[in-house]
């Protein structure tokens, strides 16, 4: 039985966010490994996923322009150029009273730490974030976000509002709960806003998931190359 046989429009786009978003809230509940073999799960089920919805999501197709790199690129740049004692949920919640230090503090993914520098698991596992991070998270994410959240609060007969629409309360409110699923919240925001105007301007969601698998890919290289693990 395919997915269209009990998949409405909003579930298409809504359920592989919510499951993928689960499993990630599972990761290190298990153990410390657990971080790392759920990342791989919930790679495998994204896909899954993907492959499941795509003959209901017609617009989550991938597509290539000029101003997809751009974006990719200059939101990679924003991304690790972006730092302050405030401009991460860790240090913000602080700052505000909100929470303690000992509360805030990240889990830093780090599979040499976990398996062993140069180890096989920890470059699998290095190697498996990278791809899930280019292939699998943009289009659930995209999906979920720009082509339905944003949508759905401007008329919550979402499919009724063109790809292209700009409408200032759904860009706005969008932008900032992307940028706050994300520990680097200012950054986030921006990046949420960049990836909404690219859909906007193309008229279609493959130009922002191509975006966003840029910035992934970029991210997960340096990451690695600089060994900086408190990006994932």
């Amino acid at each position: 039985m395919s997915a269209r046989n009990f998949l409405t429009p909003s579930a298409a786009r809504v359920a592989p966010f919510v499951i993928f978003v689960l499993l990630t809230a599972a990761q290190g509940k298990f153990g410390s490994a657990s971080a790392y073999w759920f990342y791989f799960a919930k790679t495998l089920a994204g896909l899954g996923m993907i492959i499941a919805v795509r003959p209901l999501v017609t617009e989550m197709r991938w597509a290539f322009s000029w101003e997809a790199v751009v974006v990719g690129i200059g939101v990679f740049v924003m991304w690790i150029g972006i730092t302050g004692d405030w401009t991460t949920q860790n240090a913000l919640w602080i700052k505000l009273g909100f929470s303690s230090a000992s509360k805030t503090l990240p889990l830093v993914w780090n599979p040499n730490e976990q398996f062993g520098q140069g180890s096989t698991l920890a470059g699998f596992f290095v190697v498996a974030r990278i791809l899930g991070s280019t292939f699998v998270v943009p289009p659930i994410e995209e999906m979920f976000y720009r082509s339905f959240l944003y949508r759905y609060l401007a008329k919550p007969d979402f499919l009724s509002i063109p790809l292209n629409r700009f409408s200032p309360r759904p860009f706005f409110i969008t932008a900032l709960l992307f940028g706050f699923a994300h520990n680097e919240w200012l950054a986030g925001i921006l990046c949420g806003l960049a990836y909404q105007w690219l859909v906007l301007r193309k008229n279609r969601l493959g130009d922002a998931m191509t975006a966003h698998a840029i910035t992934n890919c970029l991210l997960g290289v340096w990451v690695v190359w600089q060994g900086a693990w408190n990006f994932w």
